[in-house]
């Protein structure tokens, strides 16, 4: 499906489907029954909502009351309130509040004040114009943002604000013009503490500043996220973090860095995502001096080995003892009771562990030749989520069903219908290659039957203890919000 909407005049739904390769279509669906179908009542109003609106009425024009009506709202729980009111900031004339920001008693409201004066006061240098070069910037107000982000304590920041606190640093140190030796060195010694960070949202930005500053220690450090990262997601935006760090590598790390090239070959995704791997390769390549290249010369010339997404699945399982052969009624039971205090981060590496990643999409990471699982903790129960992993063949999702196609010449295909257009039906034989379809002639056909057994194995979870189980089921009812309720401690 590619677009739905319910139209106000009908009240029926419209939705089409298509891409490419595949037919395309509009659908109408309409409802007969005894309910009514009257329009529903407008929505109350909201209070987050209005407060958004109110502070968006100040953007794109100068107001008298916009920063004091918008400052105490830089630093809201709301991200959608505190942008709102940044923006509102940003569009008033920067001397009315350029000091404020730069001496705001709340760390929390002062990094979004002070990213939003860099942005103001800056200039991207990639759009800059003759009038408009980040080199104009005033060196003393430049010095003093510097100085202002550096008085900021990390540990009185929330999640989110750790993370405005770095992107500061990154739009200050573009937009602001060449930062010298001592400013960079600073910014190293406040940030690199922090370094490795407990989540991988933080460990992103802090990687790819930290080696844009050349920091020593980061090389280590990334190499060994990069390693023990859950996702191919979070591995490439390590490796991409990485690709123009000079300082810091020994023999040891560069020959781990581009072994992780020849492993990254079997990741999934779009058409274009092999050259997305090829230029972050390239660039670390560029990266090299000398001695290095000879000293990897071997390994540079190495070609990867292909492997499909279930060998890839089997590695993942590597290291992992069986633990016992789980029946679905005591996990059932358990879940009754403790569902609760669980582990964010163990519950993503039992789905990493499991190799749910390679099939499944999750919160925007993972494969896609199974089901996207990010609403199922919406739709399922603790018990039916158990049951369709202990037994994946028992319910199979419709759009991933595999099918028996027999041919009368006595040849078999089996794979995944997805296109039927007059006599032509279209079969895709790899669900890991969505490209390796044959094209079959209906008269041709003797049968078309669904499979009764799942791509999914069965057996995920004996590898797992039972709390391990917990975390991963947990993880999966989130969808992925580490402030879900079932890891409130």
């Amino acid at each position: 499906m590619t677009d739905v909407i319910i139209r106000p005049e009908d009240g029926a739904m419209y939705f089409t489907i298509g891409g490419r390769r595949v037919q395309s279509g509009v659908y109408r669906v309409t409802y007969t029954g005894k309910e009514s179908t009257a329009p529903a009542a407008k929505r109350t109003s909201s209070k987050d909502r209005d407060l958004r609106h109110k502070l968006e009425s100040f953007h794109g024009a100068q107001h008298k009351n916009a920063v004091s009506q918008s400052w105490p709202h830089l630093a809201a729980d709301d991200r959608f309130i505190s942008w709102a009111a940044m923006t509102a900031v940003m569009h008033q004339p920067v001397k009315q509040w350029q000091q404020r920001a730069l001496t705001e008693k709340d760390p929390n409201k002062r990094v979004v004040a002070l990213l939003a004066l860099c942005k103001v006061v800056g200039s991207d240098p990639k759009n800059a114009t003759a009038d408009n070069t980040a080199s104009k910037v005033d060196a003393k107000l430049r010095a003093s943002i510097f100085k202002s982000l550096g008085q900021v304590d990390w540990a009185k920041l929330t999640h989110t604000s750790k993370l405005t606190l770095v992107r500061a640093y990154q739009i200050a140190l573009i937009r602001l013009g060449e930062a010298n030796a001592g400013v960079k060195g600073r910014i190293v010694k406040h940030l690199d503490p922090h370094f490795p960070a407990p989540n991988f949202e933080q460990n992103w930005l802090l990687c790819e500043t930290l080696a844009y500053l050349q920091a020593p220690n980061t090389a280590a450090k990334g190499i060994k996220l990069l390693q023990e990262a859950a996702t191919q997601e979070e591995q490439i935006e390590y490796a991409r973090s990485l690709r123009m760090l000079k300082a810091g590598w020994t023999l040891e790390l560069r020959t781990a860095y581009f072994e992780w090239f020849l492993k990254a070959a079997n990741y999934r995704g779009g058409a274009s995502f092999s050259k997305f791997i090829e230029f972050i390769r390239r660039d670390a390549e560029a990266s090299l001096d000398a001695m290095s290249r000879g000293q990897l010369k071997e390994l540079l010339a190495k070609k990867p080995v292909q492997k499909s997404p279930f060998e890839v699945m089997a590695q993942a399982m590597i290291g992992r003892n069986f633990v016992k052969e789980w029946k679905l009624e005591e996990l059932s039971a358990a879940s009754k009771t403790k569902l609760k205090n669980r582990d964010f981060e163990r519950g993503r590496k039992m789905f990493a562990a499991g190799g749910c990643f390679a099939c499944h999409r999750f919160a925007n990471e993972g494969g896609m030749t199974g089901p996207d699982l990010t609403g199922s903790g919406g739709r399922y129960s603790a018990h039916d989520l158990l049951d369709q992993i202990i037994n994946p063949s028992r319910e199979i999702n419709e759009q991933f069903v595999p099918v028996i196609v027999k041919m009368k010449n006595g040849e078999t295909l089996t794979g995944v219908v997805v296109n039927m257009n007059g006599d032509r039906v279209t079969v895709n034989t790899d669900m890991f290659d969505p490209n390796q379809r044959v094209n079959v002639q209906r008269p041709q056909v003797a049968s078309i039957e669904p499979s009764k057994v799942s791509p999914m194995p069965p057996g995920m979870l004996n590898l797992m203890r039972e709390d391990e189980v917990m975390d991963l089921l947990a993880y999966l009812i989130s969808g992925g919000d580490r402030n879900h309720k079932v890891f409130n401690k």
